[in-house]
């Protein structure tokens, strides 16, 4: 779930609710930090009831930092990340514990850091690879005071939950893109064009990425497709791993033209008739 604040007391509230629940249900709760330092997460929750310091020496409460996970290695890889929750979920039940609970603070994706134009894809990814395979409940903290407004709409419009904060979203125009709550796949709203490349490209690439064997990509809710960013759909359907063609719903009237002018770019796709 994406969860947005703008003040401290905010990241506070929703900090110790999560920690707290998880906690009591026997789970173990991890914390990676960015802006905050580690020690205050474990203060904030002392001054607000929560017992950490004991969950902390129990093992049930870890506190790390975003450079010894997300940027582990100095750069950020989204498989590698994928690769750290199934590790971390593990660890988690090899100690006895009912299930992770995590929370990660994005605000390093504002920055410039080695991988960092991949976090869009990553969010995307691990609805399929990770929260729908794992016994992991997590909470992806952005700080509206920490990141551009555009980069923070596109990023949070791609978990399939929301903190009610958030969820009436940015005004912002252009594409978004987000996974599908049904068959597994992903949804693109808006506008995909020159002005939406970042984010067609990252798309593309969460869609090239998943594992996920039958694949669906709606299309419904765009309302402008340009040739180019069929070119990146059809380049990415090629380079899945493994798995029939990509399903592709709600095809708008310009890319059935395109194909039809452009048949070698329907290669990997199975498009749905209007």
């Amino acid at each position: 779930m994406a969860v947005e604040y703008s003040s401290d007391e905010e990241w506070a509230g929703h900090l110790v609710a999560f920690v707290r629940a998880g906690l009591e249900q026997g789970e173990q709760m991890r914390y990676f930090s960015d802006a905050t330092e580690p020690d205050r997460v474990t203060r904030t929750l002392m001054d607000r009831g929560v017992d950490a310091a004991a969950a902390v020496r129990r093992g049930q409460l870890v506190v790390a930092t975003a450079d010894e996970t997300y940027l582990a290695g100095g750069r950020f890889d989204p498989d590698m990340m994928v690769g750290l929750w199934h590790e971390a979920v593990a660890a988690a039940a090899a100690q006895g514990f009912r299930g992770l609970r995590a929370i990660g603070e994005m605000s390093w994706g504002g920055r410039d850091i080695s991988g960092v134009g991949r976090l869009l894809e990553y969010e995307l990814r691990i609805h399929h690879e990770v929260f729908e395979r794992l016994p992991l409940r997590a909470w992806c903290f952005y700080d509206r005071r920490l990141l551009p407004r555009d980069d923070l709409s596109v990023l949070v419009g791609a978990h399939v939950k929301r903190s009610a904060a958030g969820s009436a979203g940015h005004g912002r125009r252009g594409l978004s893109a987000a996974p599908l709550t049904g068959p597994p796949g992903f949804r693109w709203e808006g506008s995909a064009g020159y002005e939406s490349r970042r984010v067609v490209d990252s798309a593309a690439a969460a869609l090239a990425a998943s594992p996920v064997r039958d694949i669906t990509l709606d299309l419904s809710g765009l309302d402008h497709l340009d040739i180019a960013t069929l070119a990146r759909i059809a380049d990415a359907a090629r380079r899945r791993p493994t798995g029939p063609p990509v399903r592709v719903l709600g095809a708008p009237p310009a890319l059935h033209r395109m194909l039809r002018l452009f048949p070698e770019l329907g290669a990997g796709l199975e498009v749905a008739e209007q």
